[in-house]
């Protein structure tokens, strides 16, 4: 019998065929290994959030939008949102105005210098967010490095905690490793021969750079902003003690809601706006870039 009979082939892929029961088994595993993920998600995660949603449109006579109604007819409030906007597209402006130049030199110059920018950038993870807002109101206290430097110039110390400055130089510190690991990551990938090539053709540094460098670190420049913004949007703690009254953000003017209001609804309201806010973000990022690409950087 020769081995290119054709009635042994379709027996031979009838045998090697998982059967029904096997191929459920291997289509069923991968839900399992997820099972315990998607309960912490939806049990702390998802479900209150639906709680929030909820309490943002029911009131003491059932569902109503009265809250969202008072929220975008109120000037204050709308004013706090934008600031919170505002706010968080300078703190990312300042992030990637520094982080660029420490993520180039790392990526590009590898060896001592390279690791040791990185390792001060990582250190940042290691501390507590919480202990370098306390150190920036040491610094910016009336006492503090800024106010002793100007001293000795003889000029009065300006006031700088309590103020819109100190709350965006804290958010600018505590969010800045994210925009460097975030260039850092797209910049080492770029090939040194495209560069040694530019130079070879009779390019300037400054030609290579902005010609060829640049556009290519552009991924990294685009994820970095998208997860500085989205971050800063919900900061609470680092502008409610570096920051004044005059310059509060919808994070903080929801705990002022819940703290000393009382009113949950009015907070949920907010919190529902801030959600939907982020969500759109998202959906723009995803949109013109692909949302994969930020988890890929």
């Amino acid at each position: 019998m020769s081995a290119a009979d054709p009635t042994i082939a379709p027996a031979s892929a009838a045998a090697n065929a998982p059967s029904g029961r096997h191929a459920f088994g291997r289509g069923l595993r991968p839900w399992l290994l997820l099972l315990p993920v998607l309960l912490f998600v939806i049990g702390l995660f998802v479900l209150p959030l639906l709680g929030i949603l909820r309490l943002s449109v029911v009131g003491p006579n059932g569902l109503t939008l009265e809250a969202y109604a008072d929220f975008f007819s109120d000037p204050f409030y709308l004013r706090v949102l934008g600031r919170t906007l505002i706010t968080a597209l300078i703190v990312t402006f300042f992030c990637l105005l520094l982080g660029y130049p420490i993520a180039y030199v790392a990526a590009r110059y590898a060896g001592t210098l390279g690791t040791a920018l990185l390792l001060i950038v990582t250190m940042s993870f290691w501390t507590s967010f919480l202990a370098r807002t306390y150190a920036w109101m040491v610094i910016l206290g009336s006492q503090g490095l800024v106010a002793n430097v100007a001293r000795v110039f003889g000029w009065e110390p300006p006031q700088m905690l309590f103020t819109g400055l100190a709350a965006n130089i804290g958010m600018i510190h505590i969010l800045l490793p994210f925009m460097v690991l975030s260039l850092f990551a797209v910049m080492q990938r770029i090939d040194p021969n495209l560069l040694r090539a530019s130079t070879g053709l009779g390019a300037t540094p400054f030609q290579t750079f902005r010609r060829v460098f640049l556009p290519l670190s552009v991924p990294g420049m685009i994820n970095g902003c998208a997860l500085v913004y989205i971050v800063c949007l919900g900061f609470y703690v680092t502008p409610e003690l570096l920051g004044g009254p005059k310059d509060q953000m919808i994070a903080r003017l929801i705990g002022s809601q819940i703290e000393q209001l009382l009113d949950w609804q009015e907070a949920a309201t907010m919190a529902a706006v801030l959600l939907v806010v982020t969500l759109t973000i998202f959906a723009v990022y995803d949109y013109f870039f692909g949302l994969d690409r930020l988890w890929r950087s």
